[in-house]
C-alpha cells in the first residue's frame, strides 16, 4: 500500500508514506492518502494522527521522473475536497508530522498541512524547492505555507528556493521542535495523546476557524489560475529543468 496505517493505542493512528525509495508524490499516492485520511477522518475511535516518512524521506514531493515524462496526473495540488493532501489539511482531528528523513518541496507541504511537526537531529535536508525547478506553487499547496509560514519565511523558503537543514527548518517555522533520534516515534505519540484527549468538537470547530479563509481561496480559484500553473509546468525552461534535476539524481 501506498499509504499504510497502523492504530499504536490511545486513539492515536500512524499513516506511513509508503512509495519508496523517495514517497515521491503521485495521483496514486494522493488517492492513497485520501483514501486513509477519510477512514482516519470517519473512525470514531481515532482521536489524532501521526503521518510519517518510510526510509531516508518523509517525501522528496512530486515525481520528477513522472513530471519529465509528461506522465504525471497530479495536476491542481490540494485543490479540491477529494485531493489526498487538502484532506490531510482539512481533517477535523489533530494530526502532527514526524518528519523522520528528508522533505523536500511537495514534501514539506505534507509536513506543513499537518497541524503539529517534529523532526530529529540529524543530516535530513528540509526546502521549498519548487521555484529553483521551474514549477509554480498551485493555489491549494501555496495556502498551506501561508497559513503555516509568516511572510519573512514564506519569502525566504519559497524564493530563495534553497535545501537547508533542521536547525534552519526551526527558525524557519517548517518545524516545531527537533528530538534526539531516539525519542522522535515516542515525542510524536505523546503530542497525539495529548491533543486527542482535547474536546474533539472544540478542536475541530477551532481548526476549521483557523484554516477558513485559505480553504475558502483554494475552493474559490478560477480556471484560469489552474491552467496558468500548467502552463508553466509545461513550459520548455522547466521541462529543462526538471530533466536536468532528473539526470543529477539518477547520477
Amino acid at each position: 500500500m501506498l499509504v499504510e496505517s497502523c492504530d499504536v493505542g490511545d486513539g492515536v493512528r500512524t499513516l506511513m508514506l509508503n512509495r519508496p525509495p523517495a514517497n515521491a508524490i503521485n495521483a496514486e499516492f494522493l488517492s492513497a492518502l485520501a483514501a486513509q485520511c477519510k477512514a482516519a477522518r470517519d473512525d470514531e475511535n481515532v482521536r489524532a494522527v501521526i503521518v510519517q516518512g518510510n526510509g531516508r524521506f518523509f517525501s522528496g514531493g512530486l515525481d520528477l521522473k513522472e513530471a519529465a515524462s509528461g506522465a504525471n496526473r497530479v495536476g491542481n495540488l490540494a485543490g479540491s475536497r477529494d485531493d489526498g493532501l487538502f484532506l490531510l489539511w482539512t481533517l477535523p482531528k489533530p494530526t502532527v508530522a514526524m518528519v523522520d528523513g528528508h522533505a523536500i518541496a511537495g514534501g514539506v507541504i505534507i509536513a506543513l498541512a499537518c497541524d503539529f511537526r517534529v523532526t530529529l537531529e540529524g543530516s535530513q535536508r528540509f526546502g521549498l524547492n519548487e521555484v529553483a525547478l521551474g514549477l509554480a506553487f498551485p493555489r491549494g499547496a501555496f495556502e498551506i505555507a501561508r497559513l503555516a509560514l509568516n511572510n519573512q519565511q514564506l519569502r525566504w523558503a519559497m524564493l530563495e528556493a534553497g535545501l537547508f537543514d533542521g536547525p534552519r527548518a526551526l527558525e524557519m517555522g517548517i518545524v516545531d521542535e527537533i528530538v534526539e533520534p531516539g525519542r522522535l516515534e515516542a515525542r510524536c505519540i505523546e503530542i497525539a495523546k495529548r491533543l486527542g484527549a482535547n474536546g474533539r468538537l472544540a478542536y475541530a470547530h477551532t481548526k476549521q476557524r483557523i484554516q477558513a479563509e485559505a480553504v475558502t481561496r483554494v475552493l474559490t480559484q478560477d480556471s484560469e489560475e489552474v491552467r496558468e500553473v500548467g502552463r508553466i509546468t509545461q513550459s520548455d525552461e522547466t521541462r529543462a529543468l526538471i530533466a536536468a534535476q532528473v539526470n543529477t539524481l539518477t547520477r
